[in-house]
């Protein structure tokens, strides 16, 4: 995501106290500068397209607007605007080893890409609070679903965070610092090689938000085995309590009825309030127990078509959040090593590619969504493929 602070792997010029060196020029040949144009390019379009289509399902479909749905927006928009600007613009300098857009818009670019990119962690990160709440505290959860200012403040609070971040750090280093050690045609943070501040916010931009999730994530699996184990043991009882209803049914006193010792046996069983109230409006009590079993088996059924959902949430947060955490860990791990060493002990191709990996978390994101939430394949059908979601919603048409 700090594309920007990667240096490309003709960027890698080394610092000294009042500059960096400029960085060779493109040792490539001709064929791979095209390839490797072709793959970048092209990673820029699936980017804003399928950012745009998270966007657009959003929009369109009104069965997505509900308060989880809004961070995934938010994570759409900073991943499009990652595929939109901060991609194309890094493209030239990536292939060339130089910077031709001038000082100016290069401050612009690492102010939005380490804004987008940020904000794209936080993102995740509070998806995964989001379905943590809903998953273990299932009643507030609903209590608060349909006011939309609570989303809306959080998404707010995050952009803020990530511009505070290192924003401000970009735009003001070298005005503190009374000098630039960036070249004339490079593009790249002041910090670039300062350890310390890479540390302190590489802490906050992904330490603690993959701690987050990994708490997160584990709570809603405890919770999960936790409610199994409840619904394997009421799936038990309720056949146990439907014999104990027949078993303990006492035999018809020497000249009574049947009914009579129906009625003795539902009272003998049943809380004498319960009692009280079923004598006031049934004259027989014979399917009280019935009733009892019903409810069991009814609460059951509904208990277990929630948990059934809660793993699905918990499927999906899994993938989305591993996803962060391979695209995101090679990255941070080698620009705080590459920091404290100014450069010297990381191989430059090898920076290179963990930092495009920031990127395609950006362009895979949009596909994780399908891949785990009915509402959203559905959505998407029904921008591509009107026709064939109408086919599979005709009446006559067999989903299995």
């Amino acid at each position: 995501m700090h594309n920007n602070t990667a240096e490309t792997p003709h960027v890698a010029g080394m610092c000294n106290e009042t500059s960096c060196t400029p960085p060779p020029s493109s040792e490539f040949s001709l064929g791979v500068l095209v390839l490797l144009a072709f793959l970048m390019v092209l990673l820029a379009l699936v980017t804003i397209l399928g950012n745009i289509l998270v966007i657009l399902a959003f929009i369109t479909d009104r069965n997505l607007r509900h308060r989880s749905n809004y961070y995934f927006l938010n994570l759409a928009i900073s991943d499009f605007a990652v595929g939109a600007f901060c991609i194309p613009l890094y493209i030239p300098y990536s292939l060339t080893g130089k910077w031709h857009l001038g000082r100016g818009v290069c401050k612009l670019w690492l102010v939005l890409d380490y804004l987008l990119c940020t904000a794209s962690v936080f993102s995740v990160v509070l998806i995964s609070y989001d379905r943590f709440l809903s998953v273990t505290k299932a009643v507030s959860y609903r209590v608060q679903q349909g006011i939309i200012s609570n989303p809306v403040i959080k998404m707010v609070a995050i952009w803020v965070f990530a511009f505070l971040l290192y924003c401000p750090a970009i735009l003001l280093w070298e005005w503190v610092a009374g000098h630039s050690v960036v070249a004339a045609d490079q593009c790249h943070a002041e910090f670039f090689y300062n350890w310390y501040f890479l540390l302190s916010a590489s802490t906050l931009e992904f330490f603690v938000p993959l701690l987050s999730v990994t708490y997160f994530n584990v709570h809603i699996f405890h919770n999960i085995q936790r409610r199994q184990r409840h619904s394997r043991t009421r799936q038990r009882e309720i056949p146990r309590s439907r014999n104990m209803s027949w078993r303990f049914r006492p035999l018809p006193r020497p000249g009574g009825s049947p009914l009579e010792a129906e009625d003795s046996a539902s009272s003998s069983m049943r809380p004498k309030k319960e009692s009280l109230v079923t004598e006031s409006s049934s004259p027989s009590r014979g399917n009280s127990v019935t009733a009892e079993n019903d409810f069991s088996v009814s609460f059951c059924s509904r208990a277990s078509s929630k948990l059934q959902r809660d793993k699905k949430i918990a499927k999906s947060l899994t993938i989305l959040v591993c996803a962060f955490a391979i695209c995101w860990a090679p990255y941070t791990f080698l620009m705080i090593i590459r920091g404290a060493c100014q450069g010297a002990c990381v191989q430059d191709s090898l920076y290179e590619i963990t930092f495009w990996l920031l990127w395609i978390n950006s362009s895979l994101n949009p596909f994780l969504y399908p891949l785990c939430h009915v509402k959203f394949r559905m959505a998407f059908m029904k921008i591509l493929c009107p026709r064939k979601l109408a086919t599979l919603s005709s009446p006559n048409t067999s989903y299995f």
